[in-house]
């Protein structure tokens, strides 16, 4: 970088700074299963399979909320999960999402029983066509639903204890980061139910663990796999004694990231989701035409004058 443009840079610091010192930060907010969320934070409804909370600035906390279910995914959290995901996505009072769970177990997978009721709506017609409909609207409901939290310009952080089973591994291979305690275990149990997983495990599995045969392996067999497994293969990158530690060290994380600036992030997970499935040219080529307009932001001037002068770290506006 030339001396011309950080002088330049030095110059347009201080007016950034004053201008996002006018910011607030937002305070503290506990939305839980039974309250109404703020216009904006996730739509405006209620929420009865998530309890949402804001307990650092500019961090989310969504946590699935069916204790008694053992956090069973049913219909109406699918709904609420992309719900919830979609509108914290472009709420400019958050800049990262930590996904837990309450009660004994992260999730049991799938809600068994909404699959009876399935069974129930194909039966009404004798039609295999329109059995096919009902099921391809299904299958793309619940796709959508996962895919929200890779699709989110926000980090999304999984916090996992106990039992990820199924429908858990489908939603955490979603998420960005994923954090686990010792006593955590994941099992593709589609298998086991004479299905094969359909919402995002087969295809976000294997680049988790970076390896086809273990991927392969358990998607096959079903088997449980322990979180020192799940370590050592690359699906979780901390473990954590308990629950407490995990999401304390999950919140720690998220608050970290929301600290940096909101352009920067949303622009690096867009270009590392997005190489993913294209070629190492067409990823530089990508992040070539995101940044010849992101290299013009204040939060990028306010960040090298900040490590220039050693100053106190910026505060980047809203987003």
């Amino acid at each position: 970088m030339s001396l011309s443009r950080l002088n330049t840079l030095m110059k347009l610091a201080p007016q950034s700074a004053a201008a996002a010192s006018t910011v607030m930060r937002s305070p503290q907010r506990n939305l839980s299963a039974q309250s109404q969320p703020e216009s904006g934070v996730t739509g405006g409804h209620h929420f009865k399979t998530l309890a949402i909370s804001s307990p650092k600035p500019f961090v989310f906390h969504v946590e699935l909320h069916r204790p008694n279910k053992f956090n069973a995914i049913n219909k109406q959290m699918w709904l609420e999960i992309k719900e919830c995901i979609d509108g914290l996505a472009i709420n400019p009072d958050c800049r990262a999402i930590v996904v837990s769970a309450a009660g004994k177990h992260f999730t049991a997978g799938i809600d068994l029983n909404d699959m009876m009721n399935l069974g129930q709506t194909l039966a009404e017609t004798d039609d295999y066509a329109r059995k096919g409909v009902v099921l391809e609207r299904m299958i793309k409901l619940y796709q959508d639903s996962i895919s929200s939290l890779e699709l989110c310009p926000k980090p999304v952080i999984t916090a996992v204890h106990k039992a990820c089973i199924g429908a858990g591994v489908d939603l955490i291979t979603a998420s960005d980061i994923r954090y686990a305690t010792e006593d955590a275990f994941f099992q593709v149990k589609e298998v086991d139910i004479g299905m094969a997983a359909d919402v995002g495990t087969l295809q976000r599995l294997p680049k988790a663990v970076g390896s086809q045969s273990l991927a392969r392996e358990l998607c096959y067999t079903g088997r449980k796999f322990e979180a020192s497994e799940a370590h050592s293969s690359g699906l979780v990158s901390r473990l954590f004694p308990d629950k407490e530690s995990l999401l304390s060290g999950a919140l720690a994380l998220a608050e970290q990231i929301a600290s940096k600036s909101p352009i920067a992030v949303k622009t690096t997970k867009e270009s590392i989701v997005y190489s993913l499935e294209h070629t190492n040219q067409e990823g530089l080529d990508h992040i070539r035409l995101l940044n010849k307009l992101n290299l013009l932001s204040e939060d990028f001037a306010q960040a090298v004058a900040a490590q220039l002068t050693k100053d106190e770290k910026p505060v980047f506006a809203k987003l």
